[in-house]
């Protein structure tokens, strides 16, 4: 799709590619409103929004593992937005020759995270954050492949890496999350997530312009990289990252792992499935 774009952005200019890709949003749009979902019981309602809230922060700040990641990709989600939102394209079109390199470059980085995808039907790494907060070291490459600048073929294998990165990680935190917290509580702690992961992108890209102007473009792509691997390093520090295994079994409202049903052997592959994340968790706040 990004190859796609960058190409059509070439051919046929900016304004068709953004109008061809507004009226791809109203096509999808359309689409769901075919989705059947009769069979879906209905939940029971809350007992309102602040107390869903209060209720949330509890489940979000009672767990290091979880408040630490998602403080760490506050930093890392906002500077490689910056660094490929705002530099990317600059350096796209000073060095690299223009909109299409560019768009093949993010067409590398997609197809990263299909890999990736398939690598984690595979592949189940029995400590989970360990290996996907190790995931996050390659995020920095991209701002720093920027900054030398590579050439296009450099920066598309970058890319790729980082695909591949982003989305090992991506499985990997959301089969924590389904693991770890209560099914009652995760749209509630999901709600902090998305939050503070993001919350910082604004006020990161409103600086990139700003951080060029004051310390040029190449020192700011470097802090944008060094910053990732500072934010990333420090996460290890906390044991629970570190030490939180994957199980075959998910967390009770009463915080305790739930028992297979009696005289029933438990399945590893079904309860894996079980805790395998729905869609993409931190590939679709940086994609």
């Amino acid at each position: 799709g990004a190859a796609l774009g960058g190409l059509m952005v070439a051919a046929i200019g900016p304004g068709w590619v953004l109008a061809v890709d507004a009226a791809a949003f109203a096509v999808a749009g359309a689409l769901r409103s075919f989705l059947d979902v009769s069979h879906i019981p209905e939940r029971a309602p809350g007992e309102g929004l602040i107390a869903d809230l209060r209720d949330g922060w509890r489940e979000f700040t009672g767990r290091p593992w979880l408040w630490s990641i998602v403080a760490q990709f506050s930093v890392v989600v906002a500077v490689v937005g910056a660094a490929e939102s705002v530099f990317g394209p600059l350096v796209a079109r000073d060095e690299l020759g223009g909109a299409g390199p560019w768009g093949l470059a993010l067409g590398a980085f997609g197809a990263g995270t299909v890999c990736g995808a398939f690598l984690m039907m595979r592949w189940k790494p029995r400590r989970l954050l360990f290996a996907g907060t190790l995931c996050v070291f390659p995020l920095a490459a991209p701002s720093a492949a920027l900054a030398v600048p590579l050439p296009v073929a450099g920066l598309a294998t970058v890319m790729f890496v980082s695909g591949v990165a982003i989305e090992v990680f991506g499985v990997s935190w959301m089969t924590a999350m389904h693991q770890e917290i209560p099914e009652e509580k995760l749209s509630r702690v999901a709600a902090y997530d998305w939050f503070g992961s993001i919350a910082m992108v604004p006020l990161a890209t409103a600086l990139a312009g700003p951080a060029e102007s004051a310390f040029g473009r190449t020192p700011s792509l470097w802090g944008c990289a060094a910053l990732v691997v500072l934010v990333t390093a420090a996460v290890l520090f906390v044991p629970d990252v570190r030490n939180l295994t994957r199980r075959t079994t998910h967390v009770t409202s009463a915080g305790t792992p739930a028992d297979p049903e009696p005289g029933r052997k438990p399945d590893p592959l079904a309860a894996a499935a079980e805790a395998s994340p729905d869609g993409e968790g931190a590939v679709g706040r940086l994609g």
